[in-house]
C-alpha cells in the first residue's frame, strides 16, 4: 500500500495511527502542500480532489478521506478494533471523531488560512484572531472536554485506543503550531502516546520526511510548461 499524505496533516497523521495500530506497513509519499504539490495533475490523476490523505491498496484501489480509510483498515484488519462492540458506545465513538474531524478540523485547513491571507487579504493578526475563534476556542475545548469526560476519556474500553482517539490525536498537536491552548481532556491522548503502542511509532515527529526521520519521498514534477 502507498500512503500519499504530508508531514503535518492531521488527516494523514490519523490515518499513519491507525496503520501503526493495526501493525500494517505502507510505502510513503510527502506531498508540499505549501508548495502546491497537490494540485499536480500527476497527483489530481490519484485523487482527483487534491487533498490528502489518499492510500492506494495492492489492488490498485484509491481510497480518500481520512475516517473512511481508518474504516477500510478497521474492515479488513479487525484487530485491534478501533470501535468498542456495544451499539451505543460504537455511535457515541463516531459522534467524538466526527466533531472533530466534521467540525473542528476543516477549519484548521491550510487552503482555508491560505484564503484568508490571499483572497481576502487579511493580515497575520485578523488571521490568528480567526483562527483562535474558530479551532482552539472556548466552545470547542468546552465540548470535546464535556464529550470525553461523559465516555470516560478518549483512550479507554475494550479496544484500547478506539476511533475517536485517531482524530483527536493529532488535534492538540496540530494547535500547538499556533495556539499552546490545547483541548484539556483529548489532550492526554497526544501525551499518552509515548507508551501508547501506535501512537508513538505513528507521532508526526516520527514522519518521513520530519528531522531525523530519513528520506522525504516527494511527487516527481511532470514535464511540460
Amino acid at each position: 500500500m502507498i500512503l500519499y499524505g504530508h508531514a503535518l496533516s492531521s488527516a494523514s497523521y490519523r490515518v499513519r495511527i491507525a496503520l501503526a495500530l493495526k501493525g500494517l506497513q505502507v510505502s510513503s509519499v510527502l506531498l508540499n502542500l505549501r508548495a502546491g504539490e497537490q494540485r499536480l495533475e500527476e497527483f489530481l490523476q490519484i485523487n482527483s480532489q487534491g487533498f490528502v490523505p489518499a492510500l492506494a491498496t495492492d489492488d490498485g484501489v484509491v481510497l480518500t478521506q481520512s475516517v473512511a480509510i481508518i474504516e477500510y483498515l478497521d474492515e479488513i484488519h479487525p484487530e485491534p478494533p478501533l470501535l468498542p462492540k456495544a451499539p451505543v458506545a460504537r455511535a457515541r465513538v463516531r459522534a467524538l471523531a466526527q466533531a472533530i474531524a466534521c467540525d473542528v478540523h476543516p477549519l484548521n485547513n491550510l487552503r482555508v488560512l491560505q484564503y484568508l491571507e490571499n483572497e481576502l487579504q487579511h493580515d497575520k493578526a485578523t488571521r490568528e484572531t480567526w483562527y483562535r475563534h474558530w479551532v482552539p476556542g472556548r466552545r470547542n475545548r468546552a465540548l470535546l472536554s464535556r464529550r470525553c469526560a461523559d465516555h470516560g476519556g478518549c483512550v479507554s474500553g475494550a479496544s484500547g485506543v478506539q476511533r475517536a482517539a485517531l482524530c483527536s490525536g493529532p488535534s492538540p498537536v496540530s494547535t500547538d503550531r499556533r495556539d499552546r491552548r490545547c483541548l484539556p481532556r483529548p489532550a492526554r491522548v497526544s501525551g499518552s502516546r509515548a507508551g501508547t503502542p501506535g501512537l508513538s511509532a505513528s507521532s508526526e515527529a516520527a514522519a518521513p520526511g520530519r528531522a531525523g526521520a530519513g528520506p522525504r519521498p516527494t511527487m516527481r514534477r511532470s514535464a511540460g510548461p
